[in-house]
């Protein structure tokens, strides 16, 4: 059986701010099968995630596209891949994964993925949680802002945190995240909405919007700065799905998402979230689960 796939390339190296017009759809043909004895998936996507990294993926040569493999880079006019959620429609004869196993994985930016295993993160297993909460809270965003509040900060009980770009994926995690540790917290934001929104409903001790707040300086004084990649600390995940879960199940911890529909709304989702367009995690969603 023969489908078509509709997918997303860039045309060519992005060097700025992405534009909607720097991305195509096409539609190609993908045979539903494979070959005996391989470790072929082909996967029906479900959900993808939108997320910033991708942009230095597109760019012609930048430092991170070395230093891990999800970051190597694209080639314009292939199918642009990333962590998204999907059920396997035709697996291999190996038996580690059979039709109708919900995964999560590195597939392609399209409706249909023909997937090696081993890009196969791991199966989902029924949960009291959403799965799009795979992408977002309970996966590698929750991860980073985990891991860079409590491994690399390091904060102290009634500590002042700042956070920026407070309503994005990783920003609102963190916020949450000290306050119920029990730090101060301020966040800023791009949008009054926005700031209501980290006052309002994520409980944020303060924020302001950035781009009306005149003096940067004197609000922010001794900032300090440290890069890291949320895979340097596997080691804490347990720990990280453990505490996060108890945190969703007792409604400790806000979930934010910001859900579009089809692989047609990839380029706008994407363009969107250098543009502030998206609060908390940007989802794009191919098909019904």
């Amino acid at each position: 059986m023969e489908v078509s796939n509709k997918y997303v390339v860039v045309k060519h190296h992005i060097q700025d701010a992405p534009k909607e017009s720097d991305f195509e759809i096409k539609i190609g043909a993908l045979i539903l099968s494979v070959d005996s004895g391989s470790n072929d998936v082909i996967v029906k996507n479900l959900y993808i995630s939108i997320d910033p990294y991708q942009i230095n993926r597109m760019k012609s040569n930048d430092p991170s596209q070395t230093s891990i493999s999800f970051a190597a880079p694209i080639t314009p006019g292939e199918a642009i891949d990333g962590v998204a959620i999907g059920k396997v429609l035709v697996a291999s004869d190996n038996g580690k994964f059979q039709k109708d196993d919900l995964v999560m994985g590195v597939f392609t930016w399209a409706e249909y993925s023909l997937v090696k295993e081993e890009s196969i993160i791991k199966k989902l297993e029924p949960s009291e949680f959403p799965l799009t909460y795979h992408l977002g809270v309970l996966g590698f965003n929750g991860l980073s802002a985990y891991a860079g509040f409590f491994e690399v900060c390091k904060p102290q009980k009634g500590e002042n945190v700042f956070v920026s770009a407070a309503c994005g994926a990783v920003g609102n995690l963190v916020g949450q995240y000290a306050k119920l540790f029990g730090c101060y917290v301020v966040g800023c934001a791009g949008s009054q909405d926005k700031v209501t929104l980290l006052k309002d409903k994520l409980g944020f001790d303060d924020a302001f919007n950035y781009k009306e707040e005149k003096d940067l300086t004197s609000i922010l004084a001794r900032i300090n700065i440290r890069g890291f990649l949320a895979a340097d600390f596997m080691n804490v995940f347990p720990d990280f799905i453990a505490k996060t879960s108890a945190y969703l199940q007792t409604g400790r911890l806000h979930v934010i998402e910001d859900v579009s529909s089809g692989v047609e709304s990839i380029p706008s989702a994407f363009v969107g979230i250098f543009n502030g367009n998206n609060v908390g995690k940007k989802i794009v969603k191919v098909a019904e689960e």
